[in-house]
């Protein structure tokens, strides 16, 4: 497969898409980004980078990091870690307080806020510096040591973050935050904070398209088992409420940041990163979606 061919007609046939979103305007920081910004990234098992744009420049992946939060947590915890988060669909928005509450303290799945905040918690709860070990784990999969959270956005994220401690207030009272609650949330922020670029992202993710190993240092990072579950969950719970909509349109499992990137797995084949910030009315960006929509369609990709 040319996949750099691929990408360079969709490069062209983009020419005339009209990308009509904003970048993303309750975090300050994020506001600054230049909203023309757009890169590719897509890097196969056996190690072939296919590229676009501005795809070697760092951008803030926000809630991309919660898959790597997750795989940590699921590590660590096994299947009791689902006693305490879910693995549905939302159907709401990420940071619905109603949804929260009439399931009591439980949330949904591990990539809504409520959810990351729980993983968040967990991590704490088993790793003497969660921060650290994040970072650490990040920078082997990736095979970047210049990967690390931005401070700049984290303290823009806790300016705003009235939700997030709403949210986390509401899962204290259920019994299901066992850590302080602002040492949660500053770990929560920070980790949204991670910046990488888009080559770093596709590479960070490779190991969930072999099946739990990382080609690029030939380790298994995690169990076939685990890889498979998941990538489940990022493709039923991977674009906030917007999941049926990338599945339809793209069918791979992925996840989405509002910062404007994606990143997506093809299962035995490869790993893709796009960075776009303008987005949609769910957070997801509109650019990144069409070109994985083009990508799946042109090299008849799709896991379905």
């Amino acid at each position: 497969m040319d996949y750099q061919k691929i990408l360079n007609r969709i490069e062209n046939e983009l020419r005339e898409f009209k990308d009509a979103g904003n970048v993303a305007s309750y975090i300050p920081e994020l506001c600054t980004v230049e909203p023309s910004k757009f890169g590719v990234h897509l890097i196969t098992i056996d190690n072939r980078s296919y590229y676009l744009g501005d795809s070697d420049e760092k951008f803030s992946i926000q809630s991309i990091s919660k898959v790597l939060s997750l795989t940590l947590a699921f590590m660590l915890e096994d299947d009791s870690l689902w006693e305490r988060v879910g693995v549905e669909p939302s159907g709401t928005s990420f940071n619905s307080l109603v949804q929260l509450e009439y399931e009591q303290g439980i949330p949904r799945n591990p990539f809504i806020n409520a959810g990351a905040l729980v993983i968040c918690d967990i991590l704490i709860s088993r790793l003497q510096n969660p921060k650290q070990k994040l970072l650490e784990f990040a920078r082997k999969l990736s095979g970047s040591s210049s990967i690390d959270y931005c401070i700049r956005v984290s303290e823009s994220e806790r300016q705003v973050g009235y939700k997030n401690a709403a949210l986390i207030n509401l899962m204290k009272s259920y019994g299901n935050i066992k850590n302080n609650i602002e040492t949660v949330l500053d770990f929560y922020f920070t980790l949204c904070s991670i910046e990488m670029t888009c080559q770093e992202l596709a590479q960070t993710f490779l190991f969930l398209a072999l099946n739990g190993v990382n080609p690029l240092i030939n380790e298994r990072i995690i169990s076939v088992s685990k890889s498979k579950r998941i990538n489940a969950i990022m493709q039923l719970c991977g674009f906030y409420d917007e999941a049926g909509e990338f599945s339809f349109k793209v069918g791979l499992p992925g996840k989405s940041g509002i910062g404007g990137g994606i990143v997506a797995i093809q299962p035995g084949k490869y790993s893709v990163a796009v960075w776009s910030p303008k987005l949609n009315e769910k957070g997801n960006s509109i650019k990144g979606m069409k070109v994985l929509e083009l990508l799946t369609t042109k090299t008849q990709s799709s896991i379905f």
